[in-house]
Parts: structure tokens; sequence; C-alpha cells
């Protein structure tokens, strides 16, 4: 029952933040901006004390390890893969153009309405 407690006192906070950017919204944006994050900020503090909260983090954590370890391609490697599917798209498009053309013209001549 606490967390669920916890729950609703972060959304109400994090509620309130985004009904406050828009309430004061004659004041400057960095004004509204601090607002806006700072009570961001402390449901995300009280969010820290939920069992959520804590699974998120250590979640977060495993992910960016995990994305340290990934193998991402070079340059040319990504730029040589690009341009194969550049050329993959326009061969597939010239051959549904050529597809096209060809059915609409069989169509055509079966129905007699062709020059």
């Amino acid at each position: 029952m606490a967390e669920r407690i916890k729950w609703a006192v972060a959304a109400l906070i994090a509620a309130g933040g985004l009904w406050g950017f828009y309430a004061i919204g004659d004041k400057p944006l960095v004004v509204r901006l601090g607002v806006l994050l700072g009570a961001f900020a402390v449901a995300a503090a009280v969010m820290w004390f939920t069992q959520a909260g804590r699974d998120f983090v250590v979640f977060a954590r495993e992910s960016w390890e995990e994305a340290k370890r990934v193998v991402w391609p070079s340059r040319k490697e990504t730029l040589q893969t690009t341009g194969v599917v550049f050329v993959f798209v326009f061969v597939m498009a010239v051959f549904m153009w050529a597809v096209d053309s060809g059915l609409l013209w069989v169509t055509q001549k079966l129905l007699g309405q062709g020059s």
C-alpha cells in the first residue's frame, strides 16, 4: 500500500509541475522550465524510494553497461551498408515500375483501351 501512495505522490508532483509550467505562462521560459524540471526531479526522488524505482535504476545501469559492450560499425561500414540499401531500393523501385507498366499495358490491350 505504501508503494502505491508513493507512486500517487510522485505522479501528483509531476502533474503539478506540468500544470505549473503552463499556469505561469507569463513568466520567462527559464523560470517555467525550472518549475517543470524541479517538479520532475522531486517526483523522481520520491520514485527512488519505491521498489519499482530502484529496479528501474538497476535496469538503466545494466542497459548502459550493455551499450558499452556493443561493437558499433565503423564509418566506412556504415556508408557501405547505406549505399547497398539505396541501390537495392532504387532497383526495386525500377522493378516495381516495370511490373506496374507491364500490367497496365496488358490490361489495356485486353480491354481494348490502349492506343
